[in-house]
């Protein structure tokens, strides 16, 4: 199996494209400090994404209107202070602001600039994620991320993996289904999006949630492609 008749990739970009944890890590540490909290960082990361799907999935359920992951990574961070002992009323509110910026200064994987400049010389390449729109552009800009278009969440009104995020994606670009193929380092968003008829690509990140991590080493079905990195999916492509 293979890339036959696709024109355009899509790509997940928290985890596949960016390290996440250590872009929040990174940025968590002097926030810390400053307010003499002795915990780790990356654990700080990690409360904050924990609260990543569960805010969406108001959204996803209609319990809520369709709101930016900005406001809820906003909202998710005032919710996790109080876990490290901190009242998030003794924050100045342009300093949770800030701290929620962070999500914008992600760093990509050494591979990801590279090998996305390699796979537009033959697709369109977008990504497909639950970010908004000026969250990836900033992520780009910082990154060198060559991007053809900005699609994802804020686009379609809808969060994966619910069927709208995939389907009317495919309806922005004008093309059947079958002709994006999702690359993604999570197994269940690539079962989402082949269940809309998407081609599928797995690129393990076995690093994205730390050393320790236990998730998505592995292809979990038999994906179009299974690679390794950017530059090996460009590779196997004849790129």
């Amino acid at each position: 199996m293979g890339l036959e008749g696709v024109r355009a990739l899509l790509f997940d970009v928290f985890g596949t494209v960016v390290d996440w944890r250590g872009g929040i890590t990174r940025e968590a540490a002097p926030f810390l400090r400053r307010h003499q909290v002795k915990a780790d960082p990356a654990d700080f990361a990690d409360a904050w994404r924990r609260r990543y799907s569960p805010a969406m999935e108001e959204v996803r359920r209609g319990r809520r209107p369709f709101t930016r992951l900005d406001v809820l990574h906003r909202e998710n961070l005032v919710a996790i202070l109080p876990e490290f002992g901190i009242d998030p009323a003794d924050i100045p509110p342009s300093e949770l602001d800030a701290l929620t910026l962070a999500w914008h200064r992600l760093d990509p994987w050494p591979d990801s600039a590279a090998g996305l400049q390699r796979l537009k010389t033959r697709y369109i390449i977008a990504p497909l994620s639950n970010g908004n729109i000026i969250l990836m552009l900033d992520i780009a800009k910082r990154g060198g991320l060559p991007w053809d278009a900005i699609l994802g969440a804020e686009v379609v009104q809808a969060y994966k993996p619910t069927p709208e995020a995939y389907l009317r994606t495919a309806d922005i670009l004008a093309m059947r289904p079958e002709e994006l193929c999702l690359v993604a380092a999570h197994n269940d968003d690539l079962a989402a999006a082949r269940k809309c008829g998407l081609k599928t690509a797995f690129m393990p990140r076995p690093t994205e949630h730390g050393p320790e991590q236990k998730t998505d080493l592995t292809a979990a079905q038999d994906w179009d492609i299974v690679t390794t990195d950017m530059g090996a999916l460009a590779q196997h492509i004849g790129l």
